[in-house]
């Protein structure tokens, strides 16, 4: 029998000896606890005098154990709740009745307790238990002296255990969570509605990408997972809903990698009579106000770099950045497919504004670690953004960077149907499954009108990797996607799926 067989085993011996007792292993309602960090911060402030306690200074608390220390008839415990630890002090004068089920306590069970706040003569702010609750008995035994998981894949896999023994896990997803609703507040003091489109769609489109197919019974037809909302809320401002956004979750049928993830979260937002100038002033603030949410700190580490985010961002042309590292313009495609040959790019197979970008992202994107935004793109890279009015091959669109990572995009919208249907049919021309089919409704709904007004889709998963110093976007993703623990590696190399 292997270890931690026998630490089950033990455990379920526990279990039965907690039946024989009359207590149910798995609780009940538990009400008005409080949150440990709150109580710590009452009891700091009483100024205890150590080895003393307040009996007038009650405090109701639950949470699960993480270290248990046993001294005779005195038995201290680490508790940890979603705030934070705090220690219980257990003494069988005070918990007579029940200190057969004390004797039964693991690391890894949920217990609440009664008590009176006070500190050890060490000075440990302690809980004196005069109240015992089991309320869940664990049956695995955690991760060793709750150092948490050290295999980055089980990590991912059990991330039920990688959150509750790593309280450094729990902060990055409550950091998410406030940069989420800092966005929130910021786009919705600015008059936007927050909307919600389809998942499912019988047309997908918005991006180039491939999607997740399914099959509807009833209606007997194929339906895709979307891999962008762009199309729907554009419709919505046809619809005269001049402001809207929306947090989306979107699948690429594509590669997984340190900054991909075949499911996402992408803020996609549109406002009416703005455009791409509109859209970078946006991105900057709504960044901003995630970090002041964050406590303010607008210089921060990123794997080896410091990202400063003050305002404003560098902006600069993409096709001076393209002179500047690669040494070509964007205009000679000549001199472009050259360089491509010389990084190994298979550029003959590529049409031109393809092979350009193919050679701005192996030697620009690199490049660009303070935040930036990228603007003035190849036109035919962009068949949804209006092109410049003086120079047709570049659209109105920018990208935003940091940490050589794009972060987000964002058009002056294109809104002619005529030209609308012809880029379209161009792109889908050109393309292979990432466009595979024509959305003719979409192109139906412009001609009844759409506003002139710029677009913006932000990787929120990204935005998320960058303020918390969290090297691959898996770490800001509850439950990532994982090849089944018995599959072998795969060869095939990460892509374009989680772009924005």
């Amino acid at each position: 029998m292997s270890t931690e067989d026998k630490l089950k085993e033990g455990r379920r011996n526990k279990l039965d000896k907690l039946r024989e007792l009359g207590v149910d292993p798995y609780g009940g309602r538990f009400e008005n606890v409080e949150p440990v960090a709150e109580v710590r911060a009452r009891a700091e402030a009483l100024n205890l005098p150590d080895g003393e306690g307040r009996e007038d200074q009650r405090a109701r608390l639950a949470g699960r154990i993480v270290l248990q220390r046993g001294m005779g008839n005195l038995v201290f415990l680490t508790v940890r709740d979603g705030g934070g630890d705090i220690q219980f002090g257990l003494s069988k004068k005070a918990l007579r009745e029940v200190w057969p089920a004390v004797k039964t306590l693991d690391l890894g069970d949920i217990i609440g307790a009664d008590g009176y706040l006070g500190k050890t003569k060490t000075g440990e702010i302690t809980l004196w238990v005069d109240g015992l609750t089991l309320l869940c008995k664990s049956m695995h035994p955690p991760p060793e002296k709750f150092h948490g998981l050290s295999d980055v894949e089980q990590r991912y896999r059990q991330r039920h255990v990688d959150l509750f023994s790593n309280p450094d896990v729990r902060d990055v997803f409550k950091a998410r969570s406030t940069i989420i609703q800092a966005i929130r507040d910021y786009l919705i003091a600015l008059k936007y509605l927050e909307v919600e489109t389809p998942v499912l769609q019988p047309i997908y489109g918005g991006a180039a990408a491939r999607p997740f197919t399914t099959h509807h019974n009833t209606l007997d037809i194929d339906l895709f997972l979307r891999i962008s909302p762009e199309l729907y809320l554009k419709r919505l401002l046809v619809g005269g809903l001049e402001r809207v956004f929306e947090f989306s979750r979107d699948f690429r049928n594509e590669g997984i990698s340190t900054q991909h993830n075949p499911e996402f979260t992408l803020l996609e937002l549109y406002e009416a009579y703005a455009d791409y100038r509109v859209m970078m002033e946006r991105v900057e603030q709504m960044i901003s106000a995630a970090i002041e949410k964050l406590g303010g700190v607008f210089v921060r580490p990123f794997k080896e770099y410091e990202l400063d985010f003050t305002l404003p961002w560098s902006r600069r042309k993409y096709a001076d950045l393209l002179a500047e590292h690669a040494g070509v313009q964007m205009s000679d495609i000549g001199a472009v497919r050259a360089k491509a040959r010389t990084l190994e790019l298979d550029e003959a197979s590529m049409a031109d504004a393809v092979v350009i970008h193919e050679v701005f992202e192996a030697v620009v994107e690199q490049r660009l670690i303070q935040p930036t935004f990228v603007y003035d793109y190849p036109a035919d890279l962009c068949p949804l953004a209006r092109r410049h009015p003086q120079d047709e091959s570049v659209a109105l669109r920018f990208e935003a960077f940091a940490a050589g990572m794009e972060l987000g995009n964002a058009y002056t919208e294109l809104n002619d149907p005529e030209a609308q249907a012809r880029t379209l049919r161009q792109q889908l021309a050109g393309q292979d499954e990432t466009m595979a089919v024509m959305d003719e409704d979409f192109v139906s709904a412009l001609e009844y009108g759409m506003p002139p007004d710029g677009g913006l889709g932000v990787g929120i998963d990204r935005v998320v990797m960058l303020l918390t110093n969290s090297p691959s976007i898996r770490d800001v993703i509850l439950f990532p996607l994982q090849r089944p623990a018995s599959a072998e590696p795969s060869t095939t190399a990460g892509d374009r799926s989680g772009d924005v």
